[in-house]
């Protein structure tokens, strides 16, 4: 099923989901079912699979460094086959811009079509490790709005270099991401609504936020974006702080804000045992306001682990 079915056939009640970060290669993928296992009894409807670009590393050989490209994580949509096979549940492999050409976006979606893969999840993606800006992949896309146009087009049937005439063409939803403290490279959260618009004005059929960690930066978003003409349901994004290190590390990578109270109970934990509990109770706290306010889904980003997505889950579903 689509997402967007997935919404409609819950009539109004919040569902609960979540995203996982494919383990470095040469790790056995019981590790991604471990983690995955203790958070089934809450019934999530699909699970999003995250995809990362290609990084650089240099070779030494014969006193010369050589450099190369390689992938560190194995591929997204064969995880994704994985996961729907093994528990029956719908999957949504994250589709980047970066490091893809258009051919080897094709590729992809033509292999998600072919395994029953109806979900993807459209992203610009980041730099390429090391480096400081974002530099579009030659042959690939600039934009995410122009990944979201591809898609939609093969949806229909046209292809980069053919037009196919079937009755069983790929009918993707596609989701993209949101950002309720505007992206690190927009100047203002209007041009970030704006190009926010320019994904759902290309087929958007839905938007999962960037964390937060403050709701009223939501639901402002919120506003702005249906004044803004976005009419697609907009899902809340929530990561539990697990580390004390995060208080550095979130702002710093993610460019949000931390409230000053979380700052403050992070401050007085002695140990990360103590800083994982305040995580928990804060996004406690903010799913049940969430859920309180009607969002269609409570989706969290869990970084490979389930343990405290657990706690948090029982005491909402």
């Amino acid at each position: 099923m689509k997402v967007t079915e997935h919404l409609e056939s819950a009539k109004g009640k919040t569902l609960f989901s979540f995203e996982i970060i494919p383990p470095v290669k040469g790790r056995n993928i019981q590790e991604l079912y471990d983690n995955i296992d203790p958070l089934m009894e809450f019934n999530p409807p699909f699970i999003d699979v995250t995809t990362s670009r290609e990084e650089i590393v240099y070779l030494e050989k014969d006193g010369l460094f050589d450099k190369k490209l390689t992938r560190m994580r194995p591929g997204t949509v064969g995880i994704c086959a994985s996961l729907q096979h093994k528990y029956g549940v719908d999957t949504v492999p994250h589709v980047l811009c970066g490091g893809f050409t258009k051919e080897e976006t094709e590729y992809l979606l033509v292999d998600c079509h072919y395994l029953g893969i109806h979900n993807v999840m459209a992203l610009r993606g980041d730099a390429r490790k090391g480096e400081q800006y974002y530099t579009p992949t030659l042959g690939g896309h600039c934009y995410a709005s122009e990944l979201v146009g591809q898609i939609r087009d093969l949806n229909s049937g046209k292809y980069l270099h053919a037009t196919v005439e079937s009755e069983n063409c790929g009918d993707f939803c596609i989701g993209v991401a949101g950002y309720p403290e505007k992206h690190m490279e927009a100047p203002s959260l209007e041009s970030d609504l704006k190009r926010l618009k320019d994904k759902v004005d290309a087929g958007a059929d839905y938007v999962v936020t960037q964390m937060f960690f403050d709701n009223n930066r939501f639901f402002k978003f919120v506003n702005a974006a249906r004044e803004m003409g976005i009419e697609v349901p907009i899902i809340p994004g929530i990561k539990p702080i697990a580390v004390k290190r995060h208080m550095q590390i979130l702002p710093q990578v993610f460019k949000i804000d931390l409230p000053q109270d979380l700052v403050n109970a992070v401050d007085a934990c002695a140990n990360n045992a103590a800083v994982r509990q305040v995580g928990i109770e804060w996004a406690i706290q903010q799913s049940k306001e969430l859920k309180e306010a009607g969002v269609p889904v409570l989706h969290y980003y869990s970084m490979g682990k389930s343990d405290n997505i657990k706690a948090i889950a029982k005491e909402l579903f």
